[in-house]
């Protein structure tokens, strides 16, 4: 199967001091240039944030990578001020604001060195910077170690996360109330990065997942960076995945949860499409629903739940930071939805309570407020072959291969005698290769 998606997963590590001139090969397989670090050579960032259009910075002494793959380049050729004061090619911390209530501040990029804080927006400096850190963040100490955004429902309020060697001081952005915890079970972070509504502690090469107001550790940590977080030869995790061109795209399932996180499931992976701010990645599917171990034909979400169907069996999963399989499952589709599996697509609209599920060429519609649940509409459909469904604010979309069909709704779908016009996968909707 083609697949839609990649696993660019990449941290990227570097040295800032000088190596012996020669080409070596790199982790892609490919020769660089030896003077530049070498983003899998186990050591340590400085600093990680994304940027305000989702690109991952990662820095390491006079040196940066922007994004999750590609070779290192100079910190100031893309922030050139960062150098002009101190000339030690170096950044503390670093972090991007997320504050939407404030749209002067909101999806900016901090930088922190020594004494000083670094205002950024589209690769300028802000006007007044840079200026003490005292002057931006009242309370928070200088020479850190690292710094993470952490808005309210992760946070009790919307919060910066600062770290100075066991110390954590919680900035409230609103009132500028400080707080200090000491986490001395925590590794000291050199950099922190928050990413898909999760926390990470670099160090070393390593890293470790961590709770951002208990700083709680659940799981087996620390872990190695290179086998989660950037492409590496020899190191699990990194690649493997190419990136096929729109005109190739198979899914298998789609949908949005009650959150408003939208996945979509291609063979063994998935991607996240709601996490474009901080960059679009695909990850295997039993990373986060680690009983799917052979993919899934059809989900859906109802009542914070996550229905994943696959053959003739539907596993159900909480909505929660864990994704827990709910006890007693999986079942068998008949048994749970009062329809033999297995199933090509299912779908929910918004507010609803009717579940559509496609089979060949036609359209169930079963009410999930029954008990016991079972099939009350049967409709024709003029289509088959169908890989997954969708139910938005823009209508209903079929997808079958690289193409969808838009229908305006649900009651429209399952009237219509006549497809309407097949419309092409987009790189803006999957992230695909044009």
């Amino acid at each position: 199967m083609k697949l839609l998606v990649t696993f660019y997963l990449g941290l990227i590590l570097g040295l800032g001091a000088s190596l012996p001139v020669a080409d070596v090969t790199n982790e892609d397989g490919g020769v660089q240039d030896a003077t530049l670090p070498d983003r899998c050579d186990g050591i340590e960032f400085d600093a990680i944030t994304p940027d305000e259009k989702g690109n991952t910075i990662f820095f390491k002494g006079a040196h940066l990578w922007k994004g999750f793959h590609g070779p290192a380049q100079l910190s100031n050729e893309l922030f050139k001020e960062l150098d002009d004061d101190h000339h030690i090619g170096h950044v503390d911390a670093a972090f991007r604001m997320h504050n939407p209530e404030n749209h002067d501040d909101h999806d900016h990029v901090y930088f922190f060195l020594d004494d000083k804080v670094f205002s950024y927006y589209n690769q300028s400096l802000e006007n007044g910077y840079p200026k003490p850190i005292q002057d931006d963040f009242p309370g928070i100490p200088s020479h850190l170690d690292a710094a993470v955004e952490c808005p309210k429902g992760e946070c009790v309020a919307n919060s910066v996360l600062f770290l100075k060697g066991h110390e954590v001081h919680f900035y409230d952005i609103d009132t500028k109330l400080v707080k200090i915890k000491t986490w001395s079970h925590l590794p000291v972070c050199t950099s922190a990065l928050r990413w898909l509504e999760h926390y990470y502690c670099f160090h070393g090469h390593n890293f470790t997942r961590f709770n951002p107001v208990s700083a709680e550790v659940s799981g087996d940590y620390p872990k190695d960076a290179r086998n989660y977080f950037m492409k590496c030869l020899n190191f699990g995790h990194g690649g493997g995945h190419e990136i096929p061109k729109c005109s190739e795209a198979k899914i298998d399932a789609i949908t949005t949860d009650d959150q408003g996180r939208k996945y979509f499931f291609a063979g063994p992976l998935y991607m996240r499409l709601d996490s474009r701010r901080d960059g679009l990645h695909a990850f295997l599917i039993t990373r986060t629903w680690k009983e799917m171990t052979n993919g899934v034909d059809a989900v859906f979400s109802y009542a914070d739940k996550l229905y994943m169907m696959k053959g003739d069996q539907v596993y159900i999963y909480k909505s929660d930071a864990h994704n827990t399989l709910i006890e007693g499952y999986p079942k068998p589709i008949k048994e749970e939805l009062g329809i033999e599996g297995p199933v090509d697509a299912a779908f929910l609209c918004d507010g609803e309570h009717t579940l559509n599920i496609i089979q060949g060429k036609k359209i169930f519609g079963i009410d999930l407020l029954a008990t016991p649940r079972a099939v009350t509409s049967d409709f024709p459909l003029p289509l088959s072959d169908i890989d997954a469904a969708l139910c938005g604010q823009d209508g209903v979309r079929l997808f079958k291969g690289p193409t969808y069909y838009h229908y305006e709704t649900a009651f429209i779908l399952a009237v219509s005698r006549m497809a309407p016009v097949a419309e092409n996968i987009t790189h803006e909707m999957m992230g695909c290769v044009e």
